[in-house]
């Protein structure tokens, strides 16, 4: 992923150095399984685990040197190690194939990078949850098709997105668990060469769980599984950036990003403030599903496994990782600093005349005994008057003969309190966040 849309606490994970840190302790975790199944001598694991050493850009170098002939990652690996090592590095890679080493690193890049992930939600519920007490009982219109409905609060409106991260959370812990499986069980995963005991140690030692049945991979469901589960968390951040885009809107300006001292908003129209950190995420958004229909395409490799499915992991795995991890990011920085206008939520919900208490007069005339659909001409035709003639709706309902027959002045009154709509945001909040306070 490009700089611009990356922190530097994720792209850690995916340096070359990193991923040959990572086959380096499946190796050794590997061999050690060996040692303690009698298949190789305990000077091996000692020597190797003395002079595998780490790595440095100049070590990517050689490797890449050496892979410029043989052609085959792995193979480049395993000879640069021998080169370090000596003699007893050709214990290392025992009766394992490559994929052994390419799928479990891969497991614990994945695994680790899900953890941070996981971490970045959390703060993004943090910032809602503040947010949302903050504006529990802050009125504003509820809309339906984009058009004025009922009155919410805007601590209402985030307290859905609280609890839709929640979901988010528990299919991104699923998708961790279900992506935390290695293997080292050979080139068509039948354990020819080693006893099963060497992989079973091997995943104890490196965090895993053995797959209970593989191919010469891992098998692609899973991560389909895990590459759909960032996708649908980034669709639900943009789900949230798109509703703040709409009440930013020079028309609605309800809310508002946070516009810093010296930012411009246009090369050409100085007066511009623009949601560009919400447009940016749903942009991203776009990126993580394509990167999930890819991550389906993976799963229906030819017989125990063709290699169609390994450009893309090399791009999708740090890409989709770093891309959700920055979304959180950002989003939770923007909810931080996100102003919000009360009077101008005010001033919308007020802006025609009442109409948005329509129900209100609906119900209470069938609860006084009138029939439903007669009930909602007389409340139509005095909340049409608003649009057709710019009549105020209680001025028209306190007009209408019919209707007073039914309700006095007073009883009319009473169905135009916005507080009615919003006396049940206690409980719906102890339903979200477990307290009806912060």
């Amino acid at each position: 992923m490009i700089p611009r849309y990356a922190r530097v606490e994720m792209t850690a994970l995916w340096t070359p150095e990193e991923r040959l840190r990572r086959w380096r302790d499946v190796e050794l975790a590997a061999l050690e399984g060996l040692v303690l199944a009698g298949l190789a001598p305990e000077v091996a694991l000692t020597t190797c685990r003395a002079k595998a050493g780490d790595f440095t850009a100049a070590d990517v170098e050689r490797i890449d040197a050496i892979e410029k002939t043989t052609k085959h990652d792995v193979i480049a690996f395993l000879t640069f190690m021998e080169e370090r090592i000596g003699p007893e590095a050709r214990w290392l890679h025992w009766g394992m194939t490559s994929s052994d080493v390419l799928d479990t690193s891969l497991a614990l890049l994945l695994r680790d990078a899900m953890e941070r992930i996981l971490v970045g939600v959390e703060k993004a519920r943090a910032a809602i949850r503040k947010r949302a007490f903050e504006h529990k009982r802050t009125a504003m219109v509820g809309r339906s098709h984009g058009i004025h409905a009922e009155p919410i609060s805007f601590g209402h409106k985030l307290a859905i997105w609280y609890d839709e991260l929640g979901r988010a959370k528990q299919r991104l812990e699923a998708a961790k668990w279900t992506i935390s499986v290695g293997k080292v069980s050979g080139a068509v995963g039948t354990f020819a060469h080693l006893p099963m005991s060497v992989e079973e140690h091997a995943m104890k030692v490196l965090g895993l769980q053995p797959a209970p049945a593989s191919s010469q991979i891992v098998q692609r469901d899973r991560h389909a599984e895990y590459f759909s589960a960032l996708a649908l968390l980034g669709t639900s951040l943009e789900k949230f950036a798109v509703e703040i885009r709409h009440l930013q809107r020079t028309e609605v300006r309800e809310v508002e990003e946070a516009f810093t001292a010296g930012q411009k908003g246009s090369s050409a129209m100085p007066h511009k403030r623009n949601p560009i950190l919400s447009e940016n995420l749903s942009g991203l958004a776009r990126l993580l599903r394509g990167y999930a229909m890819t991550s389906w395409e993976n799963v229906a490799l030819w017989h125990e496994r063709d290699i169609s499915h390994s450009s893309v992991e090399r791009v999708i795995g740090p890409d989709a990782t770093v891309i959700a991890d920055f979304m959180l990011s950002r989003f939770a920085g923007l909810m931080e600093n996100l102003t919000v206008y009360p009077a101008q939520m005010q001033k919308n919900l007020d802006q025609l005349g009442g109409i948005v208490h329509s129900q209100r007069l609906l119900l209470e005339l069938a609860r006084r005994g009138v029939d439903r659909q007669a009930a909602y001409v007389i409340v139509q035709r005095n909340a049409m008057r608003f649009f057709e003639t710019g009549v105020a709706f209680k001025t028209a309902l306190l007009g209408d003969a019919e209707l007073l027959k039914v309700m006095g002045p007073s009883d009319i009154e009473a169905c135009f309190t916005p507080e009615h709509h919003l006396r049940h945001i206690d409980g719906i909040f102890q339903r979200v966040f477990g307290s009806a306070e912060s």
